[in-house]
């Protein structure tokens, strides 16, 4: 148990806080990215103002691609894929065990996190959105496997286009995106 506890211990430092200029290219791309895809529902004009476009695991997402353009996590194969074949097994799970939420909770999001290692599609915001397809009330579950395109593919592939418009408009050469695309 000794052992145990004392794998706790830290072993280093927390890192220096990033430079100004990175802050601002993260948060200018974050803004444009949820912005677009809450502008996305407008146009169809949602009485209570709730866009399905923009689901919770967008934010995470966001902070990846915008603040960590560079990590694997980041990388256009992860926000797609990872995004995709987790809204697909949250979507098929929450089908199959409609009447059992708790363990359809468990293994869309356990299930998730093994397919995308799997396929090298980690993207942690992943497990959220197959969780979402399982939790997401009667306007997720209406869509079925539509959830899967609109709004998760169409989200994540906005979210992509901003990522390179943005990340690659700053003059530092350390700041580039993608690091690669498959």
């Amino acid at each position: 148990m000794k052992n145990y506890f004392s794998r706790m211990k830290t072993k280093g430092h927390c890192p220096p806080r990033k430079p100004i200029r990175k802050i601002v290219w993260s948060s200018i791309g974050s803004f444009l990215g949820i912005l677009v895809i809450a502008y996305l529902e407008e146009p169809g004009g949602s009485p209570d103002k709730s866009s399905l476009f923009l689901i919770g695991s967008f934010g995470a997402s966001a902070v990846l691609i915008y603040g960590a353009p560079l990590a694997e996590f980041s990388q256009p194969r992860n926000l797609i894929g990872g995004h995709v074949l987790s809204a697909l097994l949250g979507v098929s799970i929450a089908l199959l065990l409609k009447e059992h939420i708790i363990l359809a909770s468990a293994l869309a999001v356990s299930s998730s996190i093994a397919v995308m290692h799997l396929t090298r599609t980690l993207h942690p915001p992943g497990g959220a959105t197959a969780l979402i397809a399982v939790i997401g009330g009667e306007r997720v579950h209406d869509l079925g496997y539509w959830y899967v395109l609109s709004p998760v593919l169409v989200g994540a592939f906005v979210m992509l286009l901003v990522a390179l418009f943005v990340n690659n408009m700053s003059i530092d050469p350390k700041r580039h995106y993608p690091v690669y695309w498959v």
